[in-house]
């Protein structure tokens, strides 16, 4: 189990080291409609339908299991004010979901953690709302 997620870890930390390419933008931007680094495949109007079905609010905080480089969770949480915290298995990508948070101006209420889904470090009823995509792929 342990080798398995250091070779998983190398993946997605290669993989979100893409994102700091031009070309990796306009691909991501053409393909889903974002431009947060995501290595996944839920596009933007699927995260915009997430976010309706949700209702969050300023006062909400939201989990999102999974999240690569923060998608969707950073934008729910931009669009919805909610606090956020964003957790994956790469800490590559928890570097570049921090990056945006900071460049969106909602460091403040965004935190990102390196655990695995398997293990998360946070207690019950710690969160209103949890979210995962392109997470069981």
């Amino acid at each position: 189990m342990i080798r398995e997620e250091t070779e998983r870890r190398q993946l997605y930390d290669a993989r979100h080291t893409l994102a700091d390419h031009e070309v990796t933008r306009v691909v991501e931007l053409e393909a889903v409609d974002t431009d947060y680094g995501n290595a996944g495949f839920t596009t933007k109007a699927q995260a915009d339908a997430l976010a309706d079905l949700l209702e969050l609010t300023s006062t909400d905080r939201l989990l999102d299991v999974g999240s690569g480089a923060g998608w969707p969770g950073l934008y729910l949480a931009y669009r919805s004010g909610c606090r956020v915290v964003v957790s994956d298995l790469s800490g590559s990508g928890m570097v570049q979901a921090r990056r945006r948070a900071a460049a969106d101006a909602m460091a403040d209420r965004t935190h990102a953690v390196v655990a695995t889904a398997r293990h998360l470090p946070f207690r019950p009823e710690q969160f209103d709302a949890i979210v995962h995509t392109d997470v069981l792929c």
